[in-house]
């Protein structure tokens, strides 16, 4: 089964729950009184995907604004960046618009850009409604979902589609076949002409 490494990076203000999803995915556990991250932390999980195996390879930026200027750093050659805001802070989620914009102007082309939502378990007191950032994300022609990392919701939904919106090498029959038959006509045609 083919191994394929994926950069992912977490992008977002401070304590909107970057770490916590990636300790909900990698570890599986929830610690409300996690330290915010300096610089960034990095995690890694390997999942099947099809048929072939996503190493995730997830980096955590630190939220405050003088780790700011270390982020295009991260998310340079990443597959994909999963920008998160708290639902119950609106002024998160005004800023994770700025980062779309400087992944767009600074990231790879070809970055899979997810919005997280987090806290979705916080709903009475929400200040994001979710259709404006699901209108959002949809604009952006971006993942859009919203998880708690404290109960455990749609975090693991968020990999799979990213997982899912990463351009395929090993599993397309149609690239395999023409990779094949690019390969062999060379020789065939050798024969053919001698």
């Amino acid at each position: 089964m083919a191994l394929r490494e994926l950069k992912v990076c977490l992008l977002g203000d401070t304590g909107v729950g970057k770490s916590s999803i990636v300790w909900r995915f990698v570890e599986d556990s929830f610690d409300p009184n996690i330290n915010p991250t300096i610089g960034a932390s990095f995690m890694t999980k390997t999942v099947q995907y099809q048929n072939e195996l996503h190493k995730f390879l997830i980096w955590d930026t630190a939220g405050q604004e003088r780790f700011r200027a270390l982020a295009p750093m991260y998310y340079r050659g990443s597959a994909a960046a999963i920008i998160v805001y708290d639902i119950t802070k609106e002024e998160t989620f005004t800023t994770l618009k700025n980062w779309v914009k400087e992944l767009r102007q600074h990231g790879p082309p070809n970055i899979v850009v997810a919005i997280a939502g987090n806290k979705c378990d916080l709903n009475d007191v929400r200040e994001v409604m979710e259709k404006d950032a699901k209108d959002y994300a949809d604009s952006i022609h971006a993942i859009f979902v919203e998880t708690s990392a404290k109960n455990a919701i749609n975090i693991n939904e968020l990999f799979i589609e990213i997982s899912r919106r990463i351009p395929s090498t090993d599993t397309n029959p149609q690239s395999s076949s023409k990779g094949f038959k690019l390969r062999r006509q060379p020789s065939v045609t050798k024969r053919s002409c001698c």
